[in-house]
């Protein structure tokens, strides 16, 4: 290694082997000559042209190539109902670009009567796009043509979020490996526009990985305007600065999040102030849908002939229990005997809305991944729970072949078994989050804190000092009283 006179190679941090650390992988790697050997120091001598980050690059692509691979049949034969759910090529693009005026140059926001059920900026990007496809009228052409040109942009928005995810822990940049060929994101990333709000949130997280709370405010809150979910990163912040007494990274990364968000929001709030509001009546009066606790409620009590729950109970019940997990996700914040890191509570809130919420679409396995590749980044875990959204993934639309158009009877499966599906996937979840808390209770099997790191994507709450815990909290009325006495 050749090292110039004003080079410092000691200022260079080493990359955390994944054949070293992870213990699967470590067993894997006996196949092909066994993990990395002792003396070697990646991230201190320079690897060449094949970096990491440039290896996850082309995996995404590679990756991302086969998940439009899986497409192929409706980009040939059309996205035609039961077909596409047997042949388990559905995806919203061509759906919304012929059914919601799309084909027709209907701009959401920005032409009258032309609600659309998404947040602003995917409202804009579905719009946009559209007029991005050559030719005129609804036509299966064009739609092939509007799912290619969205499947390129989500394709770059993977590589994004990738790359992102990579760097929020320089130490670790191979864990980003997980989203990079996530089964999931395969086989879901191409059904909606998700991808765009996991890119910007995983920007938020790698700008506040920086100490850049400002930025890191702006991708959340670009985020928040696209999907709502990545709002959820601020209760996070919230509770590491209640924890640490830090308050100014919250305040600063709230402003930006907030004036982001408005700033996105308040043109189309003014212009069109009921299309604006469309999204969120439509979500407040939508049925519980599909792979929701309460969707399965609901077939189970039809073969029972129980009480079916309506949309306002089930408002209502799914309301109180995000937010009784909330606040147990709060209390644990307080209560570890360590500081939770950020990318855990992220991940928790996340999951926790995800198992609460009134809808769950396979897309939404995306939200996780990379918050999963950060928070908890054991190879064996991801590919169980991989494993088991792949079988829910085949379950959904199996079954709604078969509520839909009938179809043969070799294609469909009967209720029970989607609902058993359904009970799969949240008990995978649960079981991610069960142990996402036990590395909180126990640092010691935290896979980043045992390569001797505290929060990297904590930003100014890495290695931050206890201001509050439950602990504190009870011992304060004990002192106040021995002083009194005194």
């Amino acid at each position: 290694m050749v090292v110039r006179p004003d080079e410092k190679p000691e200022a260079r941090q080493a990359v955390i082997s994944p054949t070293r650390n992870d213990p699967l992988l470590h067993t894997l790697s006996e196949a092909v000559g066994g993990p990395l050997g002792e003396h070697a120091a990646p991230g201190i001598i320079r690897s060449g042209f094949w970096t990491p980050e440039r290896v996850l690059v082309i995996l995404t692509v590679l990756a991302a190539m086969l998940g439009v691979v899986l497409k192929g049949y409706c980009r040939v034969n059309g996205w035609t109902t039961p077909q596409q759910f047997y042949a388990t090529c559905y995806s919203d693009f061509p759906v919304l670009f012929k059914e919601r005026g799309l084909a027709d140059g209907v701009l959401p926001f920005l032409n009258a009567n032309a609600p659309f059920e998404y947040p602003v900026l995917t409202s804009l990007i579905a719009g946009l796009t559209a007029l991005l496809v050559p030719g005129t009228g609804n036509t299966a052409a064009r739609a092939a043509g509007y799912f290619d040109i969205n499947a390129v942009l989500v394709a770059a928005m993977w590589i994004v979020a990738v790359v992102a995810t990579a760097r929020s822990n320089s130490r670790r940049p191979w864990d980003a490996a997980m989203l990079a060929v996530a089964p999931g994101a395969v086989l879901a990333g191409f059904i909606n526009w998700d991808m765009w709000p996991v890119a910007l949130l995983a920007l938020g997280i790698y700008a506040f990985a920086r100490r850049q709370p400002l930025w890191a405010g702006v991708f959340i809150g670009l985020g928040a305007a696209t999907k709502l979910y990545p709002v959820l990163a601020l209760g996070a912040i919230l509770l590491l600065a209640v924890r640490t007494g830090r308050y100014r990274p919250l305040w600063i990364t709230l402003g930006g999040a907030g004036g982001t968000w408005l700033a996105v929001n308040l043109p189309f709030m003014l212009l069109d102030p009921r299309g604006w509001l469309y999204f969120f009546n439509f979500t407040r009066d939508r049925q519980a849908g599909f792979s929701s606790a309460y969707y399965a409620w609901n077939l189970v009590a039809g073969r029972l002939r129980w009480a079916a729950l309506d949309t306002p109970a089930v408002n209502t019940i799914a309301a109180v229990s995000f937010a009784l997990a909330c606040l147990l996700i709060a209390f644990v914040s307080l209560h570890a005997p360590r500081r939770p890191r950020l990318a855990q509570l992220v991940f928790l809130l996340v999951a926790a809305f995800i198992l609460t919420n009134k809808v769950y679409s396979p897309q939404y396995v995306l939200w996780l991944i990379p918050l999963l590749a950060l928070a908890r980044p054991r190879w064996r875990d991801f590919l169980v729970w991989m494993a088991v959204e792949a079988l829910h993934w085949w379950a959904v639309w199996m079954y709604l072949g078969a509520i839909t158009g009938g179809g043969p009877a070799t294609n469909n499966i009967d209720s029970p078994y989607y609902v058993g599906a359904v009970l799969a996937h949240m008990g995978a979840v649960a079981y991610l989050c069960i142990r996402v808390l036990m590395d909180i209770y126990e640092p010691s099997a935290d896979p980043v804190r045992r390569s001797r790191q505290d929060d990297p994507q904590g930003g100014d709450f890495d290695r931050a000092a206890d201001a509050l815990t439950v602990r504190s909290l009870a011992r304060r009325p004990a002192s106040g009283r021995e002083t009194a006495d005194a």
